[in-house]
């Protein structure tokens, strides 16, 4: 039972660091987006890594764990970026699916079919993700550009890795 004392937790914090409010919303809602994708690939990438089987295991397990690992340390970041630009950033699971471009696992897969649905994700990333910069120069927001730039980058590598282990 929630005592009355409780404090309800802030939303939006104060933030003037050269870009507009709502530029920064705008921002932080594009942030949202891109975390829910990418955190959405995460759980897609380590259900790849646990459950692919077949003459290619090995270099797909070793290749999703440098992925997985990747993903994390980028949902962190971007994550951070909204809180410094002056939003909550998503929690739990259900608004990370509820966010995301990407559409979760439901099922088990063959190995060709769950690689080939990653790399789909993967430029699927790389496309919202370059929307993110251009929403981010638009405003002149030179870090949040700067944080997605490198991110695309990785997401085209990752798809063509993917790729070339397709037969």
């Amino acid at each position: 039972m929630a005592h009355s004392s409780m404090k309800t937790v802030a939303k939006e914090f104060p933030v003037d660091a050269g870009v507009d409010r709502k530029d920064r919303q705008k921002l932080a809602k594009m942030l949202t987006r891109i975390v829910g994708s990418s955190h959405v690939l995460y759980a897609k990438t380590r259900g790849v890594h646990w459950n692919v089987v077949g003459p290619t295991f090995y270099s797909l397990h070793k290749m999703t764990e440098e992925h997985y690992e990747d993903l994390h340390v980028a949902n962190d970041d971007m994550a951070e970026r909204i809180r410094a630009i002056g939003f909550a950033a998503p929690t739990g699971i259900s608004e990370m699916i509820k966010h995301s471009e990407i559409t979760d696992q439901e099922k088990l897969l063959p190995a060709n079919e769950m690689v080939k649905e990653l790399v789909e994700d993967h430029e699927k990333m790389a496309r919202l993700i370059r929307d993110g910069v251009a929403a981010a120069e638009e405003v002149e927001d030179v870090k949040t550009a700067d944080l997605l730039t490198e991110r695309i980058g990785v997401h085209e590598e990752s798809a063509w890795m993917l790729r070339a282990t397709i037969s």
